[in-house]
């Protein structure tokens, strides 16, 4: 394990695997370098790749220095991206992918964008609009609720059933360590918002972008998909048949390697 400094002075906890262009991996919400898809998803695109994945701050071994802003998250990626020579690919799922979106539109120095399921909606939506999804998070974990954090996020927020929160609860280990990152919920619901895409931002983008969705994914994550590519400037578009949101690292690589391979 290696550390970067961000701007303001946050350690942020990273490894490095493999050899060749740099790459970074960028997590969704309650995700880690040790937990996650990115465990099984490193090591794959290290074949080809000089691959760094991290832990977002507040998660793992990396610091978590108040306040949050989206803007520090976006200074620690550009801290990787300095580390990794100044310039490299970027691979973000979900939330994370939402955040490289951003990364890009701030004009990060990234050479190659790949996007899975950034979480928006394309058409509006009450559930989130209307929610306040941070000060929700931020009640429920100022009370010590984390386990009720956690709840909210996957039933409120991804609108998950509800016997697979129930199940994911009785999995112990697995729900011990969500309830370990449930603190940075807040943040994740910070850089998504009200959940609408951000059209003037991701129009500024001048990156070369490829979003990609799940052939078997909710079909407001695929809308979402097209019109997130619609709107980046020259931005290409790939589903992947048989993926759902919980998209597999197997077929996942094979189609960043040829998108940034290309």
């Amino acid at each position: 394990m290696t550390q970067v400094i961000s701007k303001d002075g946050t350690p942020i906890a990273y490894e490095k695997l493999g050899s060749g262009p740099a790459l970074i991996l960028v997590d969704g919400a309650l995700c880690s370098r040790r937990f996650g898809p990115m465990p099984k998803l490193a090591p794959l695109l290290a074949q080809r790749f000089t691959v760094f994945v991290y832990d977002r701050r507040g998660r793992g071994d990396s610091g978590d220095t108040q306040p949050y802003a989206k803007e520090r998250e976006l200074e620690d990626l550009d801290a990787l991206i300095q580390a990794a020579g100044g310039s490299a690919f970027v691979v973000g799922l979900s939330s994370g992918g939402a955040l490289a979106l951003e990364a890009a539109a701030s004009g990060l120095n990234i050479q190659k964008l790949v996007a899975y399921e950034p979480p928006y909606v394309a058409q509006h939506d009450a559930r989130h609009a209307q929610a306040h999804h941070e000060a929700q998070l931020e009640r429920l974990l100022a009370e010590g609720r984390r386990g009720h954090a956690v709840k909210y996020f996957m039933r409120d927020m991804v609108g998950a059933p509800g016997f697979m929160v129930v199940v994911m609860q009785l999995m112990r280990g697995v729900w011990k360590k969500l309830e370990a990152v449930a603190h940075t919920l807040p943040y994740d619901a910070r850089i998504m918002g009200d959940f609408s895409i951000p059209k003037t931002r991701l129009a500024s983008i001048k990156v070369p972008s490829l979003v990609m969705y799940g052939g078997k994914t909710d079909a407001k994550l695929k809308m979402a998909a097209e019109a997130i590519a619609d709107i980046v400037p020259g931005a290409r578009r790939r589903a992947l048949d048989g993926q759902t949101h919980n998209v597999n690292p197997k077929v996942l690589t094979p189609a960043v390697v040829e998108y940034f391979t290309a």
